[in-house]
């Protein structure tokens, strides 16, 4: 400190008269540092810029205070807030710059005029093309009677959560639904089926000691989190590359625990998984099987179960809801499927349906589950009448098939850019972000006609493209006026056609040089089934509750 002191002096004119003046250097010890620092013409002002100063007759206490009887610093009272706001507002600009910010349309489609919704106002009238209620089952008479009855007797909220309010007889005849489609032992309800990837793909990490999860690049922003969330070792690989699959497995020996996660149906771009090859590796290497159903369940397979069950359709078709006999259909092989009741089924959750021991050790440990309120009755009761309505329905399926072709081949002809697939989706592409709002607002504007723009991250820069996806509902006239609408936009705006991006090379099979493309799921002999064709046991079965939903008594 003396030595400090004296090499101050010799340097500062400041220090030399605060030294005079508190007769020598041995006196600074107990003077009080603080407040001659103020008084220095650089030090002191340096202070008050930073927020370190204290008052003229304060005492180091505003800068220091002492904790178990050591000094350690006060910064309550240092320095300025951290701006929040500002940083919000930076990010939030970030977002503009790029073209990456997000407009939500305010959109109220109508019940009784599907598929046609008013904005603000009412009389304001756009007709909707994007939506993911695939089969129009939220408007449904008999899923909406059901949902009415269930309120009028059981009001609007469940109570809390199944751990403290308990159950109820709807969620009991829900997860029994739920295991009848996929012919499953157990079920387990959600609240979304961002909820259930998160909750079971996480529970699974923490967990399963040194497991090991391979995904899909494409896989949803859900499965991700969940396999962040489950922190512990995880590979990527490229999208529906099995190939790049195998040889990820190979690194480690069959006894590693591992699980495989992926998608049936990739939503952004409508490609299609190989699910049975991915259970063939998942057997050699001894893997766990992680299926996400969502944009598949009420649009695939002869009940709706999805692409694992339209892997096996006239297995599953003759057998019915009943288990099929003989060799393991695909489905069975699947380990855990996940899917949502807020698409096809028209209402809001999210499910897991595998076996016994899984689905009770889900509901046992997952904080997912536990901790969060349970869905409304009337949810549930809804949800339940909409899984059972559309199992006998075949005929939702196929019209839904129906004009996704139509359009498709209408888009083709008029030379606007759809990314190949073999589903129901309808991606064109458009390969700019500003662009394609561009188009949507248009579209919208001009037209009547309601597509949102699809930018990062949703998909990758470059891909941004409009998303279409036609229902039962989508009649050919109104395919028509789409086709018109689509083909005027991308004139107007001078949006790349086929031809241009095969000047370019091509990307994502437009344009691509040989490229070859999938057959549709839905081949042309099960378009020609009808409701008759399906097994009478579908018509109104008769399902015990499953005794996982409550507890297994031991």
């Amino acid at each position: 400190m003396e030595s400090i002191a004296h090499q101050s002096v010799r340097l500062c004119p400041f220090m030399r008269k605060t030294i005079a003046s508190a007769h020598g250097v041995r006196q600074l010890k107990s003077a009080n540092l603080a407040a001659m620092a103020e008084k220095c013409p650089v030090v002191g002002s340096a202070l008050h810029v930073r927020g370190y100063a204290t008052t003229a007759a304060g005492s180091a206490a505003a800068v220091a205070r002492k904790v178990g009887g050591e000094a350690v610093a006060d910064h309550a009272t240092q320095e300025s807030s951290f701006d929040f706001d500002g940083m919000f507002e930076k990010e939030i600009e970030k977002k503009r710059l790029d073209k990456s910010y997000r407009f939500f349309n305010n959109i109220n489609r109508l019940a009784r005029e599907f598929p046609m919704a008013h904005r603000q106002e009412e009389d304001d009238k756009v007709t909707v093309w994007c939506s993911n209620d695939y089969l129009a089952l939220s408007k449904n008479q008999q899923v909406v009677d059901a949902m009415k009855r269930a309120m009028d007797k059981y009001g609007a909220g469940a109570g809390g959560t199944r751990n403290i309010a308990g159950h109820n007889r709807h969620a009991l005849k829900l997860e029994a639904e739920i295991a009848a489609l996929h012919k499953k032992e157990g079920a387990l309800v959600f609240s979304s089926c961002y909820m259930a990837n998160d909750a079971v793909l996480s529970l699974l990490g923490q967990k399963v000691k040194d497991l090991v999860i391979f995904s899909d690049e494409l896989n949803h922003a859900s499965m991700i989190v969940g396999i962040r969330h489950a922190n512990t070792t995880k590979h990527i690989f490229r999208h529906n590359d099995l190939q790049h699959l195998e040889e990820m497995l190979q690194m480690y020996p069959k006894s590693t625990p591992k699980l495989i996660a992926f998608e049936s149906v990739y939503s952004m771009s409508g490609s299609v998984s190989d699910i049975s090859k991915i259970c063939d590796l998942a057997d050699k290497y001894g893997a766990l099987t992680f299926l996400d159903e969502v944009h598949a369940v009420g649009l695939y397979g002869p009940h709706g179960a999805g692409v694992a069950e339209h892997c096996d359709f006239e297995a599953h078709r003759l057998s019915g809801i009943s288990s099929v006999g003989g060799a393991r259909t695909v489905m069975d092989r699947v380990d855990m499927i996940t899917g949502t009741l807020g698409k096809s089924f028209g209402t809001v959750g999210g499910y897991v349906a595998s076996s016994r021991r899984l689905i009770d050790w889900c509901r046992s440990y997952a904080p997912g589950f536990i901790f969060t309120t349970t869905l409304p009755p009337a949810v549930m009761a809804g949800a339940a009448e909409a899984i059972r309505y559309q199992r006998r329905h075949l005929d939702l399926r196929q019209q839904q098939q129906r004009h996704t072709s139509y359009v498709k081949k209408g888009l083709k002809d008029l030379g606007i850019p759809v990314i190949p697939n073999p589903s129901h989706i309808v991606p064109i592409l458009v390969g700019n972000a500003d662009l394609a709002k561009q188009a949507s607002d248009m579209l919208m504007e001009n037209h009547r006609i309601y597509v949102q723009a699809i930018n990062f991250p949703t998909v990758a820069r470059g891909t941004e493209r409009l998303r279409i996806t036609p229902t039962p509902g989508h009649t050919d006239d109104l395919s028509d006026l789409l086709l018109d609408a689509v083909d005027d936009v991308f004139a107007r705006l001078q949006l790349p056609r086929v031809r241009d991006w095969e000047s370019q090379g091509g990307i994502l099979g437009v344009g691509e040089k040989d490229y070859v493309e999938q057959e549709n799921l839905w081949t042309e002999e099960q378009l020609q089934l009808t409701n008759d064709s399906l097994h009478p046991n579908v018509l109104d079965p008769v399902l015990q509750q499953l005794e996982v939903s409550s507890g297994i008594k031991v």
